[in-house]
């Protein structure tokens, strides 16, 4: 089974959690970042990761996936800045599943985990006008958030993947 690890990451968070995964896939396995990828073409399964902007995948990984997904087994790892409990994720994850379903592609699995937000995002999402969004903003300026995925969050990631290759 041929293996491929891609993922989008503009702070690191994402390609922390795909080196993790990729670290624990057996068999033939290659890691690339989306912009070295092309196509999904000679993959039995896809591991696919990126982080969720404005409440779904971000622009260019969502675009990716929906003119590659077709036909493809799917696993994808998606970061966040919402702790893993907060009600507002359930949407957001539904979106991303979405992507694949509609794109043609079979979902294998999903894993989530939140992710340090960048600066000047926290600073836009404090000074927006809408409370929602200033509220965002306040949870990922708290000192917990700060430093995130951490080590337990990636080994979380690990044991998914572990789990993922014995289901595929």
């Amino acid at each position: 089974m041929k293996t491929l690890v891609a993922y989008f990451s503009q702070t690191g968070n994402t390609k922390k959690i795909a080196e993790a995964i990729y670290g624990e896939l057996p068999d033939e396995k290659e890691i690339k970042s989306l912009e070295d990828l092309q196509d999904l073409e000679g993959y039995d399964v896809v591991f696919y990761g990126f982080p969720i902007q404005a409440m779904g995948p971000a622009k260019d990984a969502g675009d990716f996936l929906s003119a590659n997904a077709g036909g493809k087994r799917m696993v994808l790892f998606i970061t966040h800045g919402a702790p893993e409990d907060a009600e507002r994720l359930g949407p957001w994850l539904d979106n991303c599943r979405e992507m694949v379903s509609s794109a043609g592609g079979e979902l294998m699995g999903l894993f989530d985990c939140q992710g340090e937000v960048a600066q000047p995002i926290i600073d836009f999402l404090l000074n927006h006008e809408n409370p929602q969004m200033q509220q965002y903003g306040k949870e990922a300026a708290e000192p917990e958030a700060k430093g995130l995925p951490d080590e337990a969050r990636v080994e979380k990631a690990r044991e998914f993947a572990r789990e993922m290759a014995q289901k595929l």
